[in-house]
């Protein structure tokens, strides 16, 4: 048996090659003329690295003074041409990176992979255009073997453009987001992209499918298959001949199914990742290419009478939908910064998130495959030219992206669910005229000559036929395979009684009824819901000054806001929570036909005496006892029987008096959880927390460092707004800057930031050399502080 691992090393030289080329290249933002030509001198264009958006160092661009409104008028707000783009100009970026190949690319098939360009794209390689992307959600490759200039430099350009602001709903950013590589191959016999299809059977039996191409004067091809188990060990290996039987030098097969006893299932709980490594090899036994992906084994079903269960357990999607931009970054795709909200999504029991309203980086499917975090994975918003790209028509683009977008996730166990697109009924340019039914039918036909193993969905707002209250369903509900229904969960069960072979999702839940549109669903029979705008985000502004969403439970620097904990409260039931939000100011924002606004709430205990306070205290126990200074408020008990109030604690006319206000929750009249909130003194210094204890010096990781101002007890002090100036000595440098106030008129790029409820984050972004890195954060008044910092070897 000859397999990847057993081959000499001499023939193993001409296998697969994947180069980096995220570093080193040149930006110009605005358009450029000529600016694709080799000739062209870029040396005064600023160095950047990959991934990057250009869209969010851009300053921020107010309405126009005929566009303003008071604040109390949302609707006059949102005819701001850029509010839902974050207000931010529009326009072109262009990025050039020169390239010499190594002697040993030399007659290998070469190819330049784009994870994604924002929004379309047009791509040279020597002033000579050979690709481009009109929807820049989506990746593709540039076959560049005949191209590329061996011995000498290669300029390879791109042109970036964010469209006009009529063309997105929200804040997308602009250029070079995502990954870029140089893939090489053997040019006879090589795998295609994205190559595997694998999927597996009653939780044992698994069957790896894969496409390749031979152009070999030999019809037969031996293929190895090894698979290792989430511990590193092989547990399966194989070696078939495949012979070519058909005119097509490209075909798509499958290895002999294959059991694994006592398989690690992947669940939520324990996400057991597996994985499949192919190789193809030539008469002589060399290596020619090998594939890999990693897979899980576990099973899916759907139905009217329990939703969705994983590996034969009911589980409910306890999730958000969100934009894919990150806060400080925009929408430059790190893998740290998606890690680091998994891993806070996850500490409030969410274990679900829609992928609204396009792919995110494969980077974030892989984080969630880890995490055990289950993915609707949506590809579009509306099926029009208008809202996707807007370069070309919509009927142009789905024939490309659908296979892409499918073939890249396909293995992916955290998908559970293929969304194909999003609120077709308040558009009425649909194709075909039929709100969706028809192109919902083709693009279900092309999905799943790519995978059968998922069911398809497209969420929809209104669920009517149309804007007027109806008492059917629209058309596309009766097609698709899951009935996802944005906001509208309280027609879930007169839609069953009447189609009892409907299965429901609540594909958006609005933050503002959070609660009362989760206990109020039918659990046992639900998939679950996503509450959407969960985290603030830039974009989608209900009126400035706030420059996008502010109605999440966490804030846009991923602070938790005291509703954060309601949530966690019933998302995790078995784990007691108790905590205090004090109500500052009503909220009453509607979107979309929906109440959105969120009373805004603090969690300080620094105020006026003599102030009459309404409080909430978040709670999953029995009940709540209130105590001022010690002394007791009384007790209330947990009205679990009112939805619309069940795990939330109302406390009306509050006297403030400095000291300390505590919560204390009880089950049974025992205490299972406290929080308690003190009056803090002036704040004295600056205390500095990193997130990432195996920062590498890889080039891209980062590091997440909280700021928070503290009094000489060591208290949060949330009143004080003093502005932080950051300085860093060694190899890395700063890339984002934030604080949770989305109305901040601060950059989110550069070396400053206000603090906000008494912090801020600043985010370097690691170098290629491992050593010692310091931060300093400075701020008036407060004793400065130092943190010294390792980047480990990559």
């Amino acid at each position: 048996m000859v397999l990847a691992l057993c081959v000499p090393q001499m023939l193993m030289a001409q296998q697969r090659v994947s180069e980096n080329l995220n570093f080193g290249w040149k930006f110009q933002a605005g358009d450029v003329t000529n600016g694709a030509q080799a000739k062209l001198s870029d040396a005064g264009w600023r160095t950047v690295d990959v991934p990057h958006d250009f869209q969010i160092e851009q300053p921020w661009i107010a309405p126009a003074a005929d566009e303003k409104a008071d604040n109390t008028d949302v609707a006059a707000n949102i005819k701001s041409r850029l509010s839902s783009r974050g207000f931010k100009e529009m326009g072109k970026g262009w990025y050039r990176h020169h390239y010499t190949p190594a002697d040993s690319l030399r007659g290998r098939r070469l190819l330049l992979d784009f994870g994604g360009i924002m929004y379309v794209a047009d791509v040279y390689l020597n002033g000579q255009r050979i690709g481009g992307t009109d929807y820049g959600y989506v990746g593709f490759q540039i076959d560049v073997t005949d191209k590329i200039r061996f011995g000498q430099d290669n300029v390879i350009a791109v042109m970036a453009d964010t469209r006009e602001p009529n063309n997105s709903r929200w804040y997308t950013g602009g250029g070079l987001f995502r990954n870029v590589r140089l893939i090489a191959t053997s040019r006879d016999l090589y795998f295609e992209r994205h190559p595997l299809y694998i999927t597996t059977r009653s939780n044992r039996y698994v069957n790896v499918g894969f496409e390749f191409t031979n152009k070999g004067r030999s019809k037969s091809v031996r293929v190895g298959l090894k698979v290792y188990a989430p511990n590193g060990e092989c547990v399966y290996q194989a070696v078939e001949q495949k012979q070519r039987i058909s005119a097509s030098r490209t075909m798509e097969t499958t290895m002999k199914e294959f059991a694994i006893d006592n398989p690690q299932l992947w669940d939520t709980e324990h996400p057991n990742l597996y994985r499949a490594e192919v190789v193809l090899m030539r008469e002589d036994g060399s290596v020619a290419d090998v594939a890999e992906s990693q897979f899980g084994i576990r099973t899916v079903e759907i139905g009217p009478d329990y939703g969705l269960k994983l590996n034969g357990k009911k589980v409910l999607l306890k999730g958000y939908a969100n934009h894919h931009s990150l806060g400080a970054l925009g929408a430059a795709a790190y893998p740290r910064a998606i890690e680091k909200r998994l891993q806070l999504m996850k500490q409030f029991g969410i274990n679900h998130i829609r992928t609204s309203h396009n792919p995110y980086s494969r980077e974030f499917i892989e984080l969630c495959d880890k995490y055990g975090i289950l993915v609707v994975d949506e590809l579009y918003d509306k099926w029009t030219r208008q809202h996707t790209g807007g370069r070309v028509a919509f009927e142009q683009l789905w024939q490309y992206d659908v296979p892409e977008w499918v073939k890249r996730d396909r293995n992916s166990p955290s998908v559970v669910l293929w969304s194909l697109g999003n609120e077709l009924q308040q558009d009425p340019n649909q194709p075909y005229n039929d709100f969706g039914v028809t192109m919902y039918k083709l693009q279900k036909t092309l999905l799943q000559r790519y995978d059968s193993t998922r069911l398809v969905t497209v969420a929809m707002h209104p669920r009517y036929r149309n804007w007027q209250t109806d008492s059917l369903p629209c058309d596309l509900a009766m097609q698709t395979d899951i009935q996802a229904y944005n906001y509208r969960y309280m027609y879930f069960p007169g839609d069953g009684r009447r189609f009892p072979w409907m299965t429901f999702y609540q594909s958006e839940a609005s933050v503002s009824a959070m609660g009362q549109n989760f206990f109020e669903m039918n659990l046992d029979k639900v998939i679950g819901l996503a509450y959407w705008g969960a985290i603030d985000y830039l974009g989608e502004s209900q009126g400035w000054p706030a420059k996008g969403w502010g109605q999440g439970v966490f804030d846009i620097s991923l602070e938790p806001k005291p509703k954060a904990y309601y949530m966690k409260s019933f998302f995790c039931p078995e784990e007691p929570v108790v905590h205090i939000g004090v109500i500052d100011k009503k909220g009453d924002q509607m979107w979309n036909g929906v109440q959105t606004g969120n009373d805004g709430m603090s969690d300080h205990w620094n105020r006026v005496e003599g102030q009459k306070l309404s409080l909430i205290t978040y709670t999953n126990a029995e009940e709540v006892e209130l105590l001022l200074n010690g002394k007791s408020l009384g007790k209330k008990k947990n009205d679990v029987k009112n939805a619309k109030m069940r795990n939330q604690i109302r406390w009306e006319g509050i006297a403030y008096k400095p000291g300390s206000i505590e919560a204390v929750a009880r089950n049974n009249g025992t205490i299972v959880a406290r929080h308690k909130i003190e009056t803090t003194g002036n704040a004295t210094k600056l205390t500095a927390t990193p997130d990432n204890a195996e920062w590498k010096a890889d080039g891209e990781d980062l590091q997440h460092i909280r700021i928070v101002a503290v009094d000489k007890k060591g208290r949060k002090v949330q009143t004080t707004a003093e502005k932080v100036t950051f300085s860093v000595e060694g190899d890395a440098k700063i890339v984002g800057v934030i604080n949770g106030d989305i109305n901040s008129e601060e950059m989110t790029v550069g070396t400053e930031r206000r603090l906000y409820n008494g912090t801020c984050t600043v985010i370097l972004r690691a170098a290629r050399q491992a050593g010692p890195v310091t931060l300093t954060a400075v701020a008036p008044g407060m004793k400065p502080v130092k943190l010294k910092l390792t980047m480990l070897p990559k």
